[in-house]
């Protein structure tokens, strides 16, 4: 049975991990360290109540991720969260299908799509933003899948520059963020640098040569709560860390 934390709990472990990704930061090589400012904590609520929620709002988080498609529309729609945390701001970091990304493009203070991965995905988002939010453009990143799991979503690493240049010629309402990875959960770090991140870090050096993009201009979303450190430091600017900050997550049955 899963221990539930108590009140200020989360506060205090949000407080910890917010000081471990300053450390990181600081500890970036030089080379590294110019390409941007400390690296964006979402704290992954996925299964966690909405008063774990607020609670680290009111403790100065701002940036959720959610990666099941009801639940981000159930806590995005939810009455007490949108009177008392009326800056949060939503990333879905979950698969997203084609048929339920209006109910996504819908939720009120969506920030961001962390899990495009297809030329179709794509333009469907595109035209879901124009139909339903007018004007306004959504923050994107590109999925990649560099660990070759087939069990994860993700375009492969040599189609990454196909479907950022579609979003970035084709996608008027897409506003491309960066490109994002999950990779694989049992690298050993004693054993050297993530060859996932490494792999996210040529397909960026890629990108940006192909787009003559500034580096800097192009963010990585990679590193989660086993392993955000590590991927500061070789260049994340986007970690999505969950059962740190939450605990265990609640298992779906």
């Amino acid at each position: 049975m899963l221990r539930i934390m108590s009140e200020g709990e989360v506060a205090r472990a949000l407080k910890c991990v917010l000081a471990r990704v300053s450390t990181a930061t600081k500890g970036r090589r030089p080379d590294v360290a110019a390409l941007g400012s400390q690296a964006r904590l979402v704290a992954v609520s996925k299964t966690k109540p909405k008063e774990m929620i607020i609670e680290a709002y009111s403790a100065g988080q701002r940036h959720f991720g959610e990666n099941y498609i009801q639940e981000l529309v159930d806590k995005g729609n939810d009455q007490q969260i949108l009177a008392e945390c009326p800056d949060i701001r939503w990333h879905m970091i979950g698969h997203v299908q084609s048929n339920k990304v209006k109910k996504v493009v819908e939720v009120p203070n969506l920030h961001c799509i962390e899990t495009v991965d297809s030329i179709k995905l794509a333009t469907t988002i595109n035209n879901a933003v124009q139909k339903n939010l007018g004007d306004k453009k959504l923050k994107v990143f590109v999925q990649v899948n560099t660990s070759g799991e087939d069990n994860k979503s993700g375009i492969h690493p040599d189609r990454v520059n196909e479907l950022v240049s579609h979003v970035l010629q084709n996608c008027a309402h897409l506003d491309l963020a960066g490109i994002m990875t999950i990779g694989a959960f049992d690298h050993d770090l004693t054993k050297g640098p993530n060859p996932d991140f490494q792999r996210l870090l040529k397909c960026r050096a890629e990108v940006c040569e192909a787009q003559c993009m500034e580096t800097k201009d192009v963010e990585l979303s990679m590193g989660m709560s086993n392993d955000f450190e590590h991927a500061i430091l070789v260049g994340s600017t986007n970690v999505r860390v969950g059962s740190t900050i939450f605990g265990a997550r609640n298992v779906k049955k």
